[in-house]
């Protein structure tokens, strides 16, 4: 199934991020950020602490930081020694990067067993950003039984004592660490880190070159592997040795294809720069600490947690643009664009990720709804460096939403005649996103070419199998083939909702309802929120006999929130039933122009009766652009492989 919903491919890429989006970026764009809902919305009046409690909770469930942080203290007006209150109100307030504010309370709560491993570690980094490495060394036990604070409480010590003179100690209880599998990476990275800070570059190189030697490691940490292969190739550069620095950027560029800082920084090798190292004292190196740990664990579930980490590192760090590049698509991926758009703006403007977030910048404000702006913004992006890619696709995507599939289709023309005749493996989305908007013009024999161009370069790419696969079914055309295609795409992807979702609606479009409903039923199970599945089930069960099951299933898509053009669909359905099925296999009504003149793209051009066929903004932003740190283009998830357990 092909669709349109923005959260539908969250979890195919990332936090959605960035970190393979580009070079230097071109002067700023001055944007204003339009008032929050925070702003608009009405006071409350409340009647007592249960109300403010109540509302503070339900803030945080929402991720509205702010409204939970203004809940929580009017909640500690009418109890001011309510420690459970006091918890949320201290983590809302680092999350949402008021430190200072939230270091009062730490103060107060470093005995709480609940809160006490975030309230000592705020205090150590308070500690360090004062410098007095003493005191931060003495906060955080690195005895603890979690792995994780083991590991992070061991580093942030390490570091502190660096601070305070003890380097080759603290050096030795970094190399010393022993235990999950996934340590390694970070022992070798933070000990190659703190011996570069010591002027002890042989053992920097031996602790780097290890850790690049074993990509396997890396991927538990990929955005610490990445730090590692910039930090040697930046000391051989300094040290006059471009081979080896060139060498260590290969390794990064074979973990990370495209990934915009390593080609920034060949850039200024090749131009005899000396780059600067990215650690140079005790208080960067804790900040350091806290990215790697952060980033590595950025995934599903763990929002929370990863918003303390990268604004603690940002409140020892203010510059560092790596933080703010996560912590802004984290921002973004809970919702809170306007803030997302302040954060990306923070990142230095001389810094070669200062054109990665001006692209993410521009992503959130088509998702504010805002396209002119976003397309303005893209637009200027493509003036400034044409052969950067990764702009051609981010206009792509806000030409998408907004169904705009002639311009679409000839941004991505234009960007594959940018990367000339001997395309790669990394170029398969152009092809498949060109595809996308001709199959939208109903071009489709350009479509269909540029969809097996795609394969060719990325055989076995899921996405594109099904892309494909379903339009043969749904153009009643190569019908094994397209079955083939999207039963291998499921194969590949067996607990992706959309990709079974596909499989189950190929079956029913071939008049195969029992099997249709067989695997609908699997992706419901997959996705259960999902309205437009939902209605598919329904259909299926309504073609089996089962009806007051498929009126189940349409209510449900109805409670769901679909998409306003299928909202009438279900409630004609609920009210008067399906129509009888008719021919079971579909006629050739998607695409099936022969014509090489495009059409004037109507909104439903090419679409399925029953469902909206239009390309995924999403599925362009996440599924194509791969605009993400390194380990969700590694990965493809929104899991970063960081396998800890808790």
């Amino acid at each position: 199934m092909r669709r349109n919903l923005t959260a539908r491919f969250a979890a195919s890429v990332a936090l959605g991020v960035i970190l393979t989006l580009g070079g230097a970026m071109a002067p700023g764009s001055g944007l204003a950020v339009a008032a929050t809902a925070q702003e608009q919305d009405p006071q409350p009046n409340f009647l007592g602490f249960a109300g403010a409690y109540l509302a503070g909770r339900t803030a945080d469930v929402d991720n509205d930081t702010s409204r939970a942080i203004e809940f929580y203290s009017k909640a500690l007006e009418f109890d001011s020694e309510n420690i459970e209150v006091k918890q949320r109100l201290m983590v809302a307030l680092f999350s949402g990067g008021r430190f200072s504010e939230g270091a009062v309370l730490a103060r107060e709560l470093k005995e709480d067993p609940a809160v006490a491993q975030v309230s000592r570690l705020a205090l150590m980094v308070e500690a360090t950003s004062k410098r007095e490495y003493r005191k931060a060394a003495s906060l955080l036990d690195p005895e603890d039984s979690n792995p994780i604070d083991r590991l992070l409480n061991t580093l942030m010590k390490a570091w502190a004592e660096y601070g305070y003179g003890q380097g080759e100690a603290a050096l030795a209880t970094i190399q010393a660490l022993d235990g999950p599998p996934w340590y390694p990476v970070f022992i070798r990275y933070h000990a190659g880190a703190m011996a570069q800070a010591m002027g002890k570059k042989a053992e920097a190189r031996k602790q780097f070159t290890d850790l690049i030697s074993d990509p396997q490691s890396g991927a538990a940490a990929p955005d610490t592997y990445i730090r590692a292969v910039m930090a040697l190739a930046g000391l051989e550069a300094r040290e006059g040795n471009k081979r080896a620095a060139f060498d260590a950027l290969a390794a990064g560029e074979e973990f990370s294809p495209g990934y915009a800082p390593i080609a920034a920084l060949r850039q200024q090798i090749e131009e005899d720069g000396k780059p600067e190292p990215g650690v140079m004292n005790a208080q960067q190196g804790s900040a350091a600490v806290l990215f790697t740990l952060g980033s590595a664990l950025n995934r599903e579930g763990a929002e929370e947690t990863v918003a303390v980490y990268l604004q603690f590192a940002r409140t020892l760090d203010p510059q560092n643009a790596a933080t703010l590049v996560i912590l802004g698509g984290l921002t973004e991926r809970l919702g809170k664009l306007e803030e997302a758009i302040t954060i990306y703006q923070a990142v230095p403007e001389t810094s070669p990720m200062r054109r990665v977030s001006e692209l993410q910048l521009g992503l959130a404000l088509a998702d504010l709804g805002r396209n002119g702006e976003a397309k303005d913004h893209l637009k200027a992006l493509i003036a400034s460096d044409p052969k950067d890619i990764r702009s051609y696709l981010a206009y792509g995507s806000v030409l998408s939403q907004d169904k705009d599939y002639i311009e679409m289709a000839l941004t991505y023309e234009t960007a594959i005649s940018m990367i000339g005749p001997a395309p790669t493996r990394n170029d398969w989305n152009l092809f498949f996103q060109a595809g996308i908007a001709n199959e939208r013009l109903k071009q489709w024999p350009k479509a269909e070419a540029h969809f097996k161009r795609a394969l060719e370069l990325y055989p076995d790419q899921p996405q594109v199998m099904n892309y494909l696969g379903y339009s043969w079914i749904d153009m009643n055309i190569n019908l094994k083939e397209g079955m083939d295609l999207i039963r291998a795409a499921v194969d590949l992807r067996p607990n992706d909702g959309y990709i079974v979702d596909s499989l189950g609606w190929a079956h029913y479009r071939l008049g195969q309802y029992d099997d249709a409903v067989r695997e609908l039923e699997r992706a419901v199970e997959l996705k259960p929120a999902d309205p437009t599945i939902n209605d598919h089930l329904g259909d299926a069960y309504w073609r089996v006999g089962r009806e007051l099951e498929a009126s189940f299933q349409w209510k449900r898509a109805l409670s769901n929130e679909p998409p306003e053009d299928l909202m009438p669909e279900i409630e004609l359905k609920l009210s008067e039933g399906l129509p009888d099925a008719g021919e079971s296999v579909p006629a050739t009504a998607n695409g099936a122009d022969k014509s090489q003149e495009p059409a004037v793209p109507l909104d439903d051009a090419g679409a399925d009766e029953k469902t909206d066929l239009a390309p995924s903004a999403t599925m362009e932003r996440h599924a194509g652009l791969h605009i993400a740190t390194p380990e969700t283009k590694r990965s493809g998830s929104t899991s970063s492989g960081f396998n800890a357990p808790n």
